[in-house]
């Protein structure tokens, strides 16, 4: 247990980067980005408020996953990381990941069938099906917990 405790605080300060990067995209770069394609081509202007919100909504999802994420690294260095409070937080990951696929389906379905050529529906296929593998694996990672939950709560009741 030693060698996770050690990483605790690393991947603390690495989560903080990423969510002031994340906040930094959402609230900058990512409007401007799409103003600026608005200006450039007008034809696409219209496209301009809806991928705004999508990919604002992404972010959104990765900053839940970072929060919770931060909460389970609290209850690893407390060593209460097989409780019930664990399960609610990879249940927050479980659904942030699910609402994410759901609206990226909708994107890459929107995307294929008005694509004229094959590049963007395959880049976007290709990250449909990594978040749906990422999020079968935290499916599978919260019955791992919760098997491991329950085997702890009956040794406990046993000692």
């Amino acid at each position: 247990m030693l060698a996770e405790h050690r990483a605790v605080g690393p991947l603390r300060v690495f989560l903080v980067l990423l969510f002031g990067v994340l906040v930094l995209f959402q609230t900058m770069s990512l409007p401007g980005q799409f103003a600026h394609m608005a200006e450039e081509s007008p034809d696409l202007a219209y496209l301009r408020w809806p991928l705004t919100a999508v990919t604002i909504f992404w972010v959104l999802c990765v900053q839940v996953v970072v929060v919770a994420t931060w909460k389970l690294l609290t209850l690893v260095k407390h060593d209460c990381i097989f409780s019930e409070a664990a399960l609610r937080w990879v249940d927050a990951i479980v659904w942030a990941v699910a609402a994410a696929w759901v609206v990226l389906v909708a994107v890459f379905l929107y995307v294929g069938f008005n694509a004229d050529d094959p590049g963007l529906p395959l880049l976007l296929f290709l990250l449909t099906t990594g978040l749906t593998v990422l999020g079968l694996l935290m499916v599978v990672m919260r019955a791992l917990l919760r098997q491991a939950t329950t085997l702890r709560t009956d040794m406990e009741a046993v000692i």
